[in-house]
């Protein structure tokens, strides 16, 4: 009897195992109705992708069985012959062990580290469920997104491929600094990543650097969430900014600067970002920047979508902060068509964490209300996303030696862009995670 169990077990295992790619056959084959390999392009339609050991190594015409493929006669096949298939999305800014909440104060003082990892887990789950195979995370306690970063990478859990940037590195009293508590409480908080001064804010990089930082994050002006009515005008000196940017560049890593007023937009353009997250308030001289340096814009319009209804109809938010959402959110979206109409170019992302994980894909409406296409928001998305995080050569399209990221939704998203808030069918690195619309169970690498 034991034996007979045993047997169906084992069974059991290698079923799931070989449906999630974990183990079992090397080479999928799948059949897709519509593709868009690379977004800007015309779909093709009636099209084989060939993954083999998580990449994609061959995008061939027809639905060819494994023979006609070049594949191993044990291919498995998917069939997405009524789907339309994409490369997996890219969000280049996200909160990803945090959500805000009417707790969101008191977490900073009650969670011990250990429970925002797994939180962690969970908001990571659902941003790949929802189509998202990799993200930016632009700021998590301590060391904790490292630690979720490092566990999906190994294969320990389940999520999308995760850049982080540790710690925003921001001035005493600044957006990144802790407000709102009791003085004792405040110092006890206080992150090594608040600096003051060119030198101060080098030892603040490198210590981000050291811990583990892919990107590094700071802060050029003031911030919605920030507990203290200090507005969102330019917070940090030309040396500091410039010191900052320097110091990342220097170490290979790149620079996302928070940036409302147009004032702190300008001094982090100047000083070489990267990135401008958010952009509420950019001007004239900022376009002329942008288009000078190629740095990109992330526009981030679901997170003031989201703090606006916050300001209007909950308590979650503090009088201080619900003031700056009012005037922030609604801005946002005009600088974002103005940055549009200008030729700007835009790196998709939405501050997920301030928005509840997994609907992320929301900003793509929100895009296009705004002026953008769908096709070019998928586009930024895709391969725009991926140029800014320097990983153009493993995703963003649907190529034969890139990262097999791969989804499908029912219908066509530059036809009706809200179909990406309705992914049927994910695959990370060759991995299935979610198959006609529900989650694959997930066999951990240990």
């Amino acid at each position: 009897m034991h034996s007979i169990w045993r047997r169906r077990l084992a069974g059991a295992v290698a079923s799931i195992a070989l449906l999630t790619g974990a183990a079992g056959a090397e080479t999928v084959l799948i059949h897709a109705g519509t593709l868009l390999a690379v977004p800007g392009q015309k779909p093709l339609s009636q099209q084989t992708l060939v993954v083999t050991d998580g990449k994609v190594s061959a995008v061939k015409g027809g639905y060819l069985d494994a023979a006609a493929a070049g594949a191993p006669a044990d291919a498995r096949t998917i069939d997405l012959k009524n789907a339309f298939v994409l490369p997996g999305l890219i969000d280049c800014h996200v909160h990803i062990t945090g959500e805000l909440g009417p707790r969101s104060q008191l977490a900073e003082v009650e969670d011990d580290p250990e429970e925002t990892v797994l939180d962690g887990v969970v908001y990571a789950n659902r941003t790949l469920m929802a189509g998202f195979t990799t993200v930016r995370d632009l700021g998590s306690p301590a060391r904790t997104a490292f630690a979720l970063r490092d566990a999906i990478n190994k294969g320990e859990v389940e999520g999308p491929t995760i850049l982080a940037a540790g710690m925003m590195v921001s001035i005493t009293a600044g957006h990144g600094d802790v407000n709102g508590f009791s003085e004792g409480v405040t110092h006890a908080l206080r992150p090594e990543s608040v600096c003051n001064g060119a030198d101060d804010c080098r030892r603040a990089v490198r210590e981000q650097i050291r811990k583990g930082a892919d990107v590094i994050k700071l802060a050029t002006t003031g911030g919605v969430l920030s507990n203290i009515a200090a507005g969102t005008g330019q917070q940090m000196f030309e040396d500091e900014a410039k010191a900052i940017v320097e110091t990342a560049h220097m170490m290979g890593k790149k620079v996302a600067s928070h940036a409302h007023a147009a004032g702190g937009i300008n001094l982090a353009l100047r000083s070489g970002v990267d990135s401008i997250e958010h952009g509420s308030y950019l001007d004239p001289e900022s376009v002329k920047l942008f288009r000078e340096t190629g740095a990109y814009l992330v526009p981030t319009l679901l997170a003031g979508h989201t703090v606006v209804n916050m300001a209007k109809n909950s308590t979650t938010l503090t009088p201080a902060q619900a003031t700056k959402a009012l005037a922030v959110g609604e801005r946002m979206k005009m600088a974002f068509g103005n940055a549009v109409k200008n030729g700007v170019k835009v790196a998709f992302g939405t501050d997920s964490g301030v928005s509840a994980h997994g609907t992320n894909a929301y900003e793509f409406k929100l895009m296009v209300e705004a002026g953008m296409t769908a096709a070019d928001a998928i586009k930024a998305a895709t391969i725009n996303a991926a140029d800014l995080l320097d990983r153009g050569n493993r995703i963003g399209t649907l190529e034969a030696g890139k990262d097999a990221d791969i989804i499908a939704v029912a219908k066509s998203p530059i036809e009706d862009v809200t179909e990406l808030s309705r992914v049927q069918f994910v695959m990370r690195q060759g991995t299935v995670h979610k198959l006609n619309g529900a989650a694959v169970p997930f066999v951990p690498k240990t």
